[in-house]
């Protein structure tokens, strides 16, 4: 099957540059990989997809590949899109949808943008990688290097979820704590390019984790017939998924396959222990300063600095959306209301979204008969810390206490 790449594009000024070779920024700002969207129109049919498997490499024809052999998997399944009318009930959005990341390989979405961006990496012939990381990203890369056969190094903040910490070791990476926030840990990867040899998978370092993450777009928008919901809100950290979503909305009008003009209004949800892109929003500017003293127990949302911050602002701005920051203290309150409504493990940044719907509902921003979808990146099961709580317990030497079973 043949690769329809024509060029990466520069996001800041429109730059073109070679696909061919292994690229990362272009004057320290994200690329764009850009296809020959006719020939796409020409040769992918809808038709197609009835006798695909379906897992993220379904569409393609809008993936950067040249040799289907190349790709590394673990099995990145389409994740599930679940109507959620109880707890849509409780926010005021009646017509709420879940779409779980959860049930991806290494339990976040990050398995996406991890498979496409190693992938390409052991394409262009990499051996050796390197990422910093709040979480789920550092697992999701020592996962897919490990399956890729590379060398893999990950740089995390020393309070980051414990089952972030182990699943990286287990997974062969050399995996390090550091004293300070995912920007020191960049620091570090950045500062060791040239002595260690690795090739930096940072978020938006390197063209190809939008490419992974756009197929949660390209998923939704199929699951929901090509018709795209009225309101998506996405928790936002260094904000590749909110971006790649974006693009694929884009990249499905090219086509013709979308149903209407119609696309979502986007929102940025933060939590007011880091929200850099919030603030910018609201001050009308493009470019966010970073965020000082930044804390927050949805670590994937702890990135006071993002390299693609001028992109997530462009494309909520686009879209006729918003940024929010949520109130930091109220957002495990919001993932037990999540999942006890729900039964989905919805992770403390989705529950972050949960607070800004019924928000957003509660002042009229969001209509009642608007169809509205979260994103949950990842499982609950992975915040140790955040779903930790003291149990009853029962001594079975004595007599049972139903009082207090029954309260």
């Amino acid at each position: 099957m043949p690769s329809y790449v024509t060029h990466l594009e520069s996001a800041l000024d429109g730059a073109r540059l070679d696909a061919q070779r292994l690229q990362t920024l272009h004057k320290e700002r994200p690329l764009w990989v850009r296809y020959d969207l006719d020939a796409v129109k020409h040769h992918f049919h809808k038709a197609m997809l009835r006798d695909r498997p379906a897992t993220m490499w379904r569409y393609r024809e809008l993936l950067p590949l040249a040799d289907d052999q190349d790709i590394v998997s673990l099995g990145e399944n389409m994740s599930p899109l679940l109507e959620c009318a109880r707890l849509g009930k409780t926010l005021g959005v009646p017509n709420l949808w879940i779409k779980d990341e959860s049930q991806l390989p290494t339990g976040s979405f990050k398995s996406r943008g991890q498979a496409l961006a190693i992938t390409m990496a052991r394409h262009f012939g990499v051996t050796r990688v390197a990422v910093p990381t709040a979480g789920n990203a550092g697992g999701a890369m020592a996962a897919y290097a490990a399956r890729a056969g590379l060398e893999a190094y990950v740089f995390m903040p020393e309070d980051t979820p414990v089952i972030n910490q182990y699943e990286c070791q287990l997974a062969g990476a050399r995996t390090f704590l550091v004293n300070g926030l995912i920007t020191d840990c960049g620091r570090i990867v950045r500062e060791g390019k040239e002595r260690m040899g690795w090739f930096d998978l940072s978020t938006l370092k390197e063209p190809y984790r939008i490419e992974g993450k756009k197929t949660m777009g390209l998923e939704l928008a199929e699951q929901f017939a090509w018709d795209l919901p009225d309101v998506i809100l996405y928790p936002t950290g260094g904000g590749t998924g909110l971006i790649g979503m974006w693009k694929a909305f884009a990249e499905l009008a090219e086509i013709g396959w979308l149903t209407t003009d119609k696309r979502p209004r986007m929102v940025a949800v933060q939590s007011t222990g880091c929200a850099p892109i919030v603030t910018a929003y609201d001050r009308g500017e493009r470019f966010a300063e970073p965020f000082a003293n930044a804390a927050t127990i949805a670590s994937g949302l702890r990135v006071p600095a993002a390299v693609g911050d001028f992109m997530i602002l462009d494309a909520v701005r686009a879209s006729g959306g918003c940024a929010l920051a949520v109130e930091e203290a109220r957002i495990r309150a919001w993932m037990q209301m999540a999942v006890s409504q729900t039964g989905i493990a919805v992770c403390p940044e989705a529950a972050a979204c949960v607070g800004a719907a019924e928000q957003l509902a509660a002042v009229g921003w969001i209509r009642p008969d608007e169809r509205v979808v979260i994103y949950n990146t990842g499982a609950a099961q992975k915040y140790v810390e955040a779903i930790a709580v003291e149990l009853p317990r029962i001594d079975c030497r004595r007599p049972l206490d139903w009082e207090k079973i029954e309260k």
